[in-house]
């Protein structure tokens, strides 16, 4: 009966620790060069690998680069805390995306894909499997507040 008892008490214990280390994302050895060097490419140039044709207004190339490169700063906090789950990257996204809605309207498709395909590298950097329909919704559907 004691052994049944001491199992019945551990049954809680395991169930904690595994519902508190759920959604936790262990940073992938390596991932802290990867933002570097992330963060040193230069970006919005013709990729024919994606079919992106480089950015047409040039003015807005240091913009949407600066841009980029925060949201990178970010994911590599995120990932540098050693205890980084979903949420944390999800915020990170969300916060990244949101950076962006000042000149929303002056990003064209071809741009608005290539900055998905930013943070999908970013995610990859990870292993953040999905952004929880982010993209999506900055790619279709976002609402960029009224100036």
């Amino acid at each position: 009966m004691k052994k049944v008892i001491n199992k019945i008490l551990l049954i809680p214990i395991i169930l904690s620790f595994t519902y508190c280390t759920q959604g936790q994302i262990k940073t992938p050895i390596g991932a802290m060069k990867k933002f570097e060097e992330f963060k040193n490419k230069e970006k919005f140039v013709t990729d024919n690998t994606i079919f992106y044709p480089g950015i047409g207004d040039p003015k807005l190339k240091p913009i949407l680069t600066d841009k980029i490169n925060l949201a990178s700063d970010d994911f590599k906090k995120v990932a540098a805390s050693n205890n980084a789950t979903d949420e944390d990257y999800q915020n990170a996204i969300k916060k990244g995306l949101y950076r962006f809605s000042e000149i929303y309207l002056e990003i064209d498709t071809e741009n608005r894909e290539r900055i998905c395909s930013y943070f999908e590298e970013l995610m990859d950097i990870v292993g953040l499997e999905s952004s929880d329909g982010q993209l999506n919704d900055f790619m279709y559907d976002f609402d960029p507040p009224a100036h």
